[in-house]
């Protein structure tokens, strides 16, 4: 071998010396010490943070929720049963996220974001975290739009705005979820997209509402979150936070999403149940691991952004489920201490025939009129007052056998009312109709029909309205009711009681 062949290979080799990185590579890896229902206790894990993932040799995915000195608590997300005791953990170093993408709308997933719409897999490049810090009141706007339901005894009594925390409330079985969905079926057109949280309901159901919304095409702007009864708590603890972010993935976008959570007392017994498998304390002076705590970091960040930020807004309704209408319960009483306002059901009303069950008594939204177009100010602006005197007068009137004429008479004007309030699954109404439909009970013109035919006249004034499309064309575009529409309105509304006579 030449020298100069045996230069250049010595040249090589203290090259490649000199570039050689020694740097030891240390990875934080340990062991599973204990395993039990859902969670895991891992030893001597460090340096790893709140909320951060932790991965197995089993490829289960977990997240630490709990930081001590010598362990580290985690809870499982999936493949729990792939996990065995003293196999190795690895932290991460990231936290939480799931994917986000416009092609996500019409599908139906689990809280890690995992198809289970038989409609194939997900691709996203893009990923938000599950949990965010809420955008700051700087980078927010002040109420000027309307979000509206579809639903006369909320859009005329109980207005919503967007980006308002309305919190929905009573027992079981007195149509909390038709509420929530209604909404959505009258989002169609109004350029908002909905996220539906379904937790700890059956499978069973929320095929059907799936299948529902897929019917009307509403399924084409909306996303179903599902933990379904048979999940873990650790799922049903995790899907309205991985719903929030996809709903906010829509507001940073100049968007208008919805996100309904059905229902947070569901969502708080898992994180009880949570609690006790990691010993926690799981009362409410147990700061920051407190429901509290767990549920007003997932509303605040429903927010309107301002200009600068695209003008998004994130609206959000929350349904909570009461014992027996004990409103005055731990968990009803945090979630009506943080949202702008509540609606309030009530069990005899829907016992009786009135649904949707709205108390209008009880429920109150805290921008009101702020929230309403000028036509459903000027037709309500005393609905509720007399709605009030009428639940009065009808209590009283039980105990008196004889009423005086003006007495019976506002007392026959509110069955009316009470009737026209009435509405059917799945029918949401438009506000320009809802606008008619109360100016002819304002100014007198139900009053000599007989209450057994107030929905049959509803009825027919909206299909007069669709044929005379003017009337709703100025509404919706003045958002005022001209007294040129105000004159046909009239007009079209005495055609229609002289047919239902």
């Amino acid at each position: 071998m030449s020298n100069d062949l045996l230069s250049w290979i010595i040249s090589d080799i203290e090259k490649k010396i000199d570039i050689l990185d020694t740097t030891p590579w240390i990875e934080n890896i340990w062991e599973v010490f204990y395993l039990w229902d859902g969670v895991a206790k891992v030893t001597w894990l460090r340096n790893v943070a709140y909320n951060e993932v932790v991965e197995f040799d089993s490829k289960a995915v977990w997240i630490a929720l709990n930081l001590e000195e010598h362990y580290v608590w985690v809870v499982i997300l999936e493949w729990f049963s792939n996990i065995k005791e003293w196999e190795k953990a690895k932290a991460t170093g990231r936290t939480l996220e799931v994917p986000v993408w416009n092609g996500l709308i019409g599908r139906v997933v689990d809280a890690l974001w995992n198809p289970i719409d038989w409609l194939g897999e997900i691709n996203s490049t893009e990923k938000y975290p599950v949990e965010r810090v809420a955008t700051w009141v700087m980078s927010r706007k002040s109420v000027h739009e309307s979000m509206q339901t579809g639903i006369k005894a909320i859009d005329a009594l109980v207005p919503i705005w967007r980006w308002q925390r309305e919190l929905i409330i009573w027992d079981r079985q007195t149509g909390k979820t038709q509420i929530a969905i209604d909404t959505i079926l009258n989002q169609k057109g109004l350029w908002m997209t909905c996220v539906y949280v379904a937790i700890w309901q059956k499978e069973g159901k929320v095929a059907r509402i799936v299948e529902e919304l897929r019917s009307r095409w509403a399924m084409d702007y909306t996303i179903v979150v599902s933990a379904w009864a048979s999940s873990s708590a650790a799922m049903q603890y995790l899907a309205p936070y991985s719903g929030c972010s996809m709903a906010e993935y829509f507001m940073f976008n100049g968007q208008h999403a919805l996100i309904i959570y059905d229902d947070l007392s569901k969502q708080a017994n898992a994180y009880r149940e949570m609690s006790l498998l990691l010993r926690r304390p799981p009362g409410r002076e147990a700061y920051p691991w407190d429901v509290f705590y767990l549920h007003s970091r997932l509303l605040e960040r429903a927010s309107k952004l301002n200009d600068k930020l695209w003008a998004g807004s994130l609206t959000a309704l929350p349904i909570i489920e009461t014992q027996w209408g004990d409103v005055s319960a731990y968990v009803p009483t945090n979630v009506i201490s943080i949202t702008d306002g509540q609606i309030f059901l009530e069990s005899d009303l829907f016992n009786s025939g009135q649904k949707p069950a709205i108390n209008v008594w009880l429920s109150v939204s805290r921008v009101w009129w702020a929230a309403q177009i000028k036509a459903m100010k000027k037709v309500s602006g005393t609905l509720k007052l007399d709605l009030a005197q009428y639940r009065e007068l009808a209590a009283f009137s039980q105990f008196a056998s004889d009423l005086d004429a003006s007495t019976r008479a506002q007392l026959e004007r509110g069955k009316r009312m009470m009737e026209l309030l009435k509405q059917g699954v799945f029918e949401p109404v438009s506000v320009p109709k809802q606008v008619c439909s109360i100016y002819a009970w304002s100014k007198g013109y139900l009053d000599g029909l007989e209450v057994s035919s107030i929905k049959k006249f509803e009825h027919e004034l909206y299909l007069n309205l669709d044929d005379e499309k003017s009337i709703l064309e100025t509404i919706s575009t003045k958002n005022e009711l001209t007294e040129e529409a105000e004159a046909k309105l009239k007009e079209l509304i005495g055609k229609v009681v002289e047919i239902n006579k």
